[in-house]
């Protein structure tokens, strides 16, 4: 019995993408991964492109980006426009050369991306930052059960998660596509312009609504047990 529970729990426990051209540092990310005992289900393809056209098939709760599977990645793709498109889909940790981090930085802000510099020993904190973001899409999906006083404390953090990542990847998409600007018809662009303000907004109510709840939090954080 208890087999068949922890087999059940693996098959709809969250998915982890690790996308790395280098499978011997994929494999290490794994290891690190499971270092922290999360019954996390873990998927390695050496491209973008090909988690992608996974992802549909799987509803990962966090994503893995290491620099190496952009060098093997088809014309035209950069690491920004790569981690743009992925945002789409869930939170993204990306690892490559500490100057690449300023053309994310967009997307860092918006709390979509954690950058991890790929320098010595970065898989550590690579796997810690995987588990957290595995850990807030668990409590986001009610997979954890929560008493009242957690729920209460992370309410905030779970709502700017599950609005801004959708929101993140909409806006980096159209900025990439406003950066064509030149090879679209004037229409297409005004639409564009549209979405993104829309977005904007919506992700700023977002920001007003989730400090005004952990304003509303503060004093019971700070009445005495």
């Amino acid at each position: 019995m208890q087999e068949e529970e922890e087999g059940l729990m693996k098959s709809i426990s969250p998915a982890i993408f690790i996308i790395s051209g280098d499978l011997a540092l994929a494999q290490r990310c794994f290891e690190e991964l499971a270092a922290f005992g999360g019954h996390y289900r873990t998927m390695i393809v050496s491209t973008a492109e090909q988690a992608r056209k996974r992802i549909g098939h799987s509803s990962p709760a966090a994503l893995f980006l290491d620099e190496s599977a952009i060098h093997i990645e088809h014309a035209g793709e950069t690491l920004e426009s790569a981690v743009a498109l992925l945002t789409e889909m869930a939170p993204v940790v990306v690892a490559a050369n500490p100057e690449r981090q300023a053309g994310l930085a967009f997307l860092i802000t918006s709390g979509a991306v954690d950058f991890v510099a790929r320098t010595n020993e970065f898989l550590p904190l690579v796997a810690g930052m995987l588990d957290r973001r595995m850990r807030m899409a668990e409590r986001a999906t009610g997979m954890v059960q929560f008493s009242n006083d957690d729920l209460s404390g992370d309410f905030g953090e779970i709502l700017r998660h599950e609005v801004n990542n959708p929101l993140t990847g909409i806006l980096g998409n159209t900025e990439l596509l406003l950066a064509r600007r030149d090879r679209l018809p004037p229409a297409a662009v005004e639409r564009l312009e549209t979405i993104a303000g829309l977005a904007v907004r919506l992700r700023e109510t977002v920001r007003r609504l989730s400090n005004a709840w952990d304003e509303h939090q503060e004093p019971a954080r700070a009445r005495p047990a």
